[in-house]
């Protein structure tokens, strides 16, 4: 589902979202997969949130962080390497096992900070 402007609807149900700082979101395009933040490889699966998780998400681990890029991921053409599980309060979180195929990737928009500090989501998202 997009919206009029070839974004991804945020309302999607099968999207995941994935924040990255933007060096290393780019050295995964250039090598065409992306295996995971630091914190996705010690855990041994790569972080994911679904909309209504964004914010808490960016402002418990990306606080204050600037140059920060959302990915918009296609759940269902992950396959069973993701899989839903219980975390912070009990809320199922998005988990990938394995590599991110960047095919299943939908959208890559920036996650800029406003005067506060806080991340300034796109229209509709969060």
């Amino acid at each position: 589902m997009n919206r009029q402007d070839g974004t991804p609807d945020p309302r999607d149900p099968d999207l995941v979202w994935k924040i990255a700082p933007r060096t290393m979101w780019e050295q995964a395009e250039a090598s065409g997969r992306f295996d995971g933040a630091p914190v996705d490889l010690a855990d041994g699966f790569i972080h994911f949130s679904t909309a209504s998780q964004l914010r808490e998400t960016a402002a418990r681990h990306f606080s204050g962080q600037s140059d920060l890029l959302l990915i918009a991921v296609n759940g269902p053409a992950l396959g069973p390497a993701l899989k839903y599980e219980p975390s912070r309060g009990g809320d199922l979180f998005p988990h990938l096992y394995g590599p991110l195929p960047l095919s299943a990737v939908r959208a890559v928009m920036p996650l800029p900070l406003d005067a506060q500090g806080r991340h300034v989501f796109p229209e509709g998202v969060a």
